[in-house]
């Protein structure tokens, strides 16, 4: 145990240095701790008895004398008394001021160096010695080399001590020094003597001889003179050599590789760590030449020599941040190194040890991004064009490159064949368009591999991200032309998911010049099968068809022609907009992906998502001018598409109109105002007409009091109109807008519900966006609300959408009345929606209620919220309603602005005898509402008010403790288990009346429990009670009024039970000869991602081996055969007989042979034929063993006349088998049996006397 210890900040920060020194170590039973305190103890007394103050610099003066006077004696350092000075000097230094250290630092080093020097001092004195020169050279002055060096070099003659602790001492210190030294002169000294005497112990050890690189050694088995003091200065230097002078580190790195040719582990690995601290920190003046040498001998061992894991790991990282600090120093001489550098961290990767291949798969992707740039890539390039034209030249740096890269798809790989493909896709992204020179050959080969059967290959899923990498990188065009693929069939039509998902950047033109013809042809070949009458064939066929049309999706984004090639892409599409209406969608998503990226790189909106390299080189090409470009070609096809949309939008349905509506809205912002304005007027006007035209004949129908088909279609294609003039909304200025609110206006108060729903959606859009237009028409607006009550149930969502937006822009008003007049006007209606079924009604009301209620807070300036108060009696007053269903609404207004502002919540404790009152009432939604409102209460509420009205609460809800109906009493539960949770136990426990006190008992024990299961799993209390808290912490008006106990708990417990029985409900419901698609197809191609039902290959391999599974698993769970005396059949070949599936009404002996399905029993043809009893008997045998397991216990072997078993004839040998009884658990039973026993006993007694 040391004596000397770490500085408190506690000592440093106390007064009295001694005295806190004397609290902390005079209980210590340690002998150094008691004359450390000894001789602090003397040393304050001493300074009480001259009156001297106690503080630090008195204690370091009288330290100082006395440690001078010690040192002029040898004997003395031998004197446990001078080990504790030199401890307690070393608290004392941090309280000494600087000037005072540098004045009389000198001496005091001096001191300290003589007593050091003696080498009595025992192991916590030097250590305390040490870090008083250190300190005092730090704190000293620095400008005199040669006044420093000799305290410099005692802490560095310290660094090679023998005893580690004083060696790490040194090391720190060295470490301390050296940092202080950093912009100063006597750094390049200081640096100098470390590499002095680093080379003297190198030349002691015989290492630096490049004749002789073992060192040499007076006897074999003894350590070489010089060795351990060369692996101590390597230890030393990985924290000092990063902050040494340039010139001085670089002499010593070249020694590192003669060192590392000496291939000794334990060498290696402290070069291995010095060279990490070089390159990981910020260090200048390092010889990148020598940097790489170093690394290219490290490379070259890889191969060389059999290495530990954790060896081939430090390498693989060092390998890494080495090359990438050579290069940030020298490009040029570092790139020559690169093709090495990658073939080591191959070799390691192909390594067995996990951390090293990790480190090797990192490095790999290290330096892909960080040392292969856009010239060498280039360079590469040229040189093959170059081989092309007839001139001879070697491999490129970036093509070696490649061949490693290549190299990664090798069979040594396979066990690793996911990271190769992880890292081929850092590749492709960083390479570009250059693929297609560099790598067609690893191309090729990811796409040979793709026909490897999935039992021999499981990264089926990475192979296809590294192949999305490569289409990302050269383009569709390069990737199809290197692959020779000119059509889809079954044997590629894996590729279109591919494609689909990774195409960005391409050219449109090459989807108008090849991809349709790939199309048309397969077109042309879906009409010769129909012929041929090969319909499946054609209907796969259909599906390529499709798959092909989806990939104008990813041709749409970012594409690099649309400026030239959207005129023609539009012709195509507006055809098959009119022609195929399986394509809409597709082509109503690529038009709108098209326009809003170019809108955005317009409007300089920007997101946050990550982008490959690949990505960002397509979006880099976007520049604002770039995209005006593209938005002006698109602009000038506008007309046309309205046009079709508008034929469209009639007559396709609704759910078709869905996906027309974003792409109209879409051309509407970018499209010039005239062409929107009449393709609008147009669509208003025929809006005018079917309205007119519906009058009519609801006029005509009037006394049939109900209507035609065909006023029902002009109803249809009225709310169709109405919906394509919304689609322009962003197009149109404020007097179209007022035309089509002209048109919704007596949409609002039609009596369809589908009208009406559609005019405030449109009504609700318009105001979102529109605040202009807003200002202008309030009082129309409000007007228009006021007077299309009631509205029809299908519309209040968007009717409280519209409410929204009025009230906020009210909100803003500074005229006080106006708001008060306006909210009291819907107020009812906003409390009324509260209780709407539809789950986004009641969100938009509690939304809207809240948002009202912010209005009135922002109203007061003063603080005293009158406008919020004046809500909350508003709202309150519909508490008195004699409609039970207007009471509860009301409660739960009161408990939502409870919960949202603080300062109501007074307020609301003055309704509590009002809500106790209220849970005497026999109706439901009342007593829901109210337990719910208290809810919130206790919730939101601190504990000392809870505290105030904690006797109160108790009682008012205990009153339905005893109430299970409509699960009150687990309501009651939780509000009681929160009352414990905000006030304690124990203040719950005096205001709980007794007859309840047993309710309180479990919510304890409960509670135990629950702590005890946190506490022994690690970690689980806090990140439970995180979660409940960010759980609870967001409104939730479904767990606040739910009819069932909100606990976590229960609410856990009760998703627990509904997923159970949810999984018995999918079992019991799946067929076991299912036709359809089983869940077997997970393991498709293409792991995790869905399964692609247009790849006919992947479908016919999932088929296959669903078939094949099942297969298996009705073998597996066939019932052992026997034959009709009862032995097990064995059969040595894997041959199964066949089973009679049909009942046999030809037996000769009439034996019951039933089918496989209704009895299970696996008898051969031959025991088919034995008696009928034994055959029955195996059946009864085998479905008992169905149910609880098989149960031969051997009895058929037990002798009736004898003791003992038998042998028979044709028979296993005898056993015995005690089965598994679950009733020998129960240990009732046995009591039961044992006092059945005693009780015979006593029976049997009573009946003798």
């Amino acid at each position: 145990m040391d004596m000397e210890m770490d500085i408190s900040s506690d000592f440093i920060e106390d007064s009295d240095l001694a005295a806190a020194l004397l609290r902390r170590f005079e209980s210590s039973p340690h002998e150094d701790h008691q004359r450390l305190c000894a001789a602090v103890g003397a040393i304050s007394q001493s300074l009480k008895d001259q009156s001297i103050p106690l503080t630090p610099v008195a204690y370091f003066g009288a330290t100082s004398s006395s440690l001078d006077q010690l040192s002029k004696d040898s004997s003395s350092a031998a004197d446990p008394v001078t080990a504790s000075l030199l401890v307690f000097l070393s608290y004392c230094l941090p309280g000494v001021p600087a000037p005072v250290l540098r004045s009389k630092g000198g001496s005091i080093c001096e001191s300290i160096v003589r007593i050091l020097g003696f080498g009595l001092v025992s192991e916590s004195g030097v250590k305390a010695g040490l870090k008083c020169i250190s300190r005092l050279i730090v704190a000293g002055d620095k400008s005199n080399w040669t006044s420093l060096k000799p305290f410099y070099d005692v802490v560095l003659r310290f660094a090679i001590n023998h005893r580690p602790k004083v060696r790490k001492q040194a090391h720190m210190c060295l470490k301390e020094i050296l940092q202080s030294f950093q912009k100063l002169t006597v750094l390049i000294p200081a640096s100098e003597s470390i590499t002095s005497t680093f080379e003297r112990f190198l030349l002691l050890a015989g290492g630096s001889n490049p004749q002789n690189p073992k060192p040499q050694t007076e006897q074999e088995g003894e350590k070489p003179k010089g060795a351990m003091e060369v692996l101590h200065m390597l230890t030393a230097l990985k924290e000092s050599l990063p902050l040494m002078a340039p010139k001085s580190s670089n002499i010593i790195m070249k020694y590192f590789k003669t060192l590392l040719d000496l291939r000794q582990p334990v060498v290696t690995r402290g070069i291995l760590d010095i060279l990490h601290a070089v390159c990981a920190r910020q260090v200048n003046g390092v010889d990148s030449e020598v940097l790489l040498d170093l690394l290219c001998s490290l490379s070259l061992s890889v191969s060389a020599e059999e290495k530990s894991g954790d060896e081939l790991a430090s390498i693989a990282r060092l390998l890494n941040i080495g090359m990438k600090k050579a290069y940030e120093i020298n490009k040029d001489i570092s790139v020559v190194k690169l093709p090495l550098i990658f073939n080591s961290l191959g070799d390691i990767l192909a390594s067995e040890h996990e951390e090293a291949v990790f480190a090797a798969f990192e490095g790999f992707k290290g330096l892909i991004d960080s040392c292969i740039d856009e010239s060498l890539i280039e360079q590469g390039v040229k040189q093959i064009k170059l081989r092309k034209q007839g001139v001879k030249s070697g491999p490129s740096i970036v093509e070696k490159i490649c061949v490693t890269f290549e190299g990664l798809l090798g069979i040594r790989y396979s066990s690793v064949w996911d990271l190769s493909f992880q890292i081929l896709s850092a590749a492709f992204h960083t390479l570009g368009e250059s693929v297609s020179y560099l790598m067609s050959e690893v191309v090729k080969s990811l796409v040979e591999m793709e026909s490897l059967p999935d039992e021999d290959f499981s990264f089926r899923k990475q192979l296809h991200e590294s192949l999305g990498a490569a289409v990302a990188a050269m383009g569709p065009n390069e990737f199809l032309r290197i692959l020779k693929i000119k059509s889809i069939n079954d044997e590629n039509s894996w590729i279109l998911p591919v494609l689909k998902q990774n195409i960005v950047g391409a050219n449109l033109n090459f989807f108008l010049r090849d991809i349709l013809n790939v199309i048309n042809s397969t077109q042309e070949t879906i009409h010769k099968l129909v012929n041929e009458d090969k319909l499946f064939s054609a209907k796969r066929a259909e599906g390529y068809v499709y798959s092909l049309w989806s990939l104008l999706v990813s041709f749409c984004n970012f594409p690099r022609d649309t400026a030239s090639s959207f005129t023609d892409l539009q012709k195509v599409l507006l055809d098959k907009l009119c022609n195929e209406p399986d394509l809409r969608g597709i082509i109503c998503s690529s038009l709108q992906i098209l326009v809003q990226q170019n809108r955005n790189i317009v409007s300089e909106k920007s997101d946050d998502e990550i982008l490959s390299k690949s990505e960002i080189r397509a979006r880099d090409l976007y520049t604002k001018e770039f995209a005006e470009e593209n938005l002006r070609v698109i602009r000038a096809s506008c007309a046309k598409f309205f046009k079709a949309f508008h034929v469209l939008f009639l007559e396709a349905s609704t759910e078709t109109n869905g996906t027309l509506q974003p792409v109209i809205r879409e051309l509407a912002c970018i499209a010039e105002r005239k062409v929107v304005k009449k393709a609008f007027r147009e669509t208003m006007k025929e809006l005018l007409s079917v309205t007119k035209e519906l009058k009519t004949k609801q006029n005509d129908s009037a006394d049939s009091m109900q209507l035609d088909n065909k006023s029902d279609s002009t109803n249809t294609r009225r709310a169709k109109l109405l919906d394509f003039a919304a689609s322009f909304i962003p197009g149109l200025d404020l007097e179209e807008i007022n035309v089509l609110l002209s048109a919704v206006k007596p949409a609002i108060q039609d009596e369809d519900g589908k009208i009406q729903k559609k005019a405030y959606k449109i009504l609700s859009v318009i105001l979102k966006d529109r605040d202009e237009f807003l200002e202008r028409n309030l009082d129309s607006l409000l007007e228009l609300m006021v007077a299309s009550l009631p509205c029809h149930f299908q519309s209040k969502k968007y009717r409280l959408d519209c409410l929204y937006y009025i009230v906020v822009h009210i909100a803003k008003d500074s005229f006080e009345q106006r708001k008060v007049q306006v909210v009291t006007s819907f107020l009812t209606e906003i409390l009324l929606a509260l209780k709407e079924a539809n789950t986004k009604t009641r969100n938009r009301a509690y939304d809207l209620l809240v948002e009202i209620g912010h209005a009135c807070e922002e109203a007061n300036n003063d603080g005293r919220n009158e406008n919020l108060h004046r809500l909350f009696d508003m709202v309150l007053s519909g508490v008195t309603s004699e409609i039970p269903h207007m009471t509860s609404a009301a409660i739960k207004g009161l408990a939502r602005l409870t919960y949202e502002f603080s300062d109501l919540i007074d307020e609301a404790y003055k309704l509590l005898p009002s809500a106790f009152l209220l849970l005497k009432m026999k109706n439901r939604e009342i007593i829901k509402a109210n337990l719910g409102f208290i809810k919130v209460l206790v919730a939101k509420s601190k504990a000392e008010g809870l505290q105030a009205h904690l006797k109160d609460l108790v009682e008012g809800i205990l009153k339905w403790q005893n109430d299970t109906k409509n699960h009150f009493k687990a309501k009651v539960k939780l509000l009681i288990e929160m009352l414990v949770r905000k006030c304690g136990m124990d203040a719950v426990k005096l205001v709980m009346p007794e007859e309840h006190m047993k309710l309180l008992t479990n919510i304890r024990k409960i509670n135990e429990r629950k702590e005890r299961k946190a506490k022994s799993a690690d970690g689980s209390e806090s990140l439970t009670s995180k979660t409940t808290m960010s759980r609870q912490s967001k409104w939730n008006h479904t767990r606040i009024f739910s009819d069932f106990g909100d606990s976590d708990e229960e609410e856990e417990n009760y998703n627990s039970r509904a997923n159970s029985l949810r999984s018995t409900i999918t079992r019991r419901r799946k067929p076991s000869g299912s036709k359809t698609l089983s869940e077997d197809f997970t393991d498709s191609p293409g792991g995790d991602d869905p399964l692609d039902l247009l790849d006919h290959q992947t479908a016919r391999h999932a088929l296959h081996n669903s078939s094949k599974r099942k297969s298996h698993q009705l073998e597996d769970s066939e019932d052992p055969e026997f034959d009709s005396d009862g032995r097990l059949v064995i059969r040595t070949d894997s041959k199964k007989p066949k089973k009679d599936y049909k009942k046999s009404n030809d037996d000769d002996d009439g034996s019951d042979s039933k089918s496989y399905k209704s009895s299970k029993s696996h008898i051969s043809n031959k025991t088919n034929k034995g008696n009928n009893n034994n055959n029955n008997n195996n059946n009864k045998r085998l479905k008992k063993g169905t149910e609880s397991g098989w149960a031969y216990t051997g009895k058929e072997y037990t002798s009736k006349k004898a003791g003992g078993d038998f042998k028979k004839s044709d028979k296993l040998e005898p056993y015995a088998y005690w089965p598994l009884d679950r009733k020998l658990l129960n240990r009732r039973s046995e009591r039961k049996a044992v006092a059945r026993k005693g009780m015979a006993s006593v029976m049997k007694k009573m009946t003798e006397t």
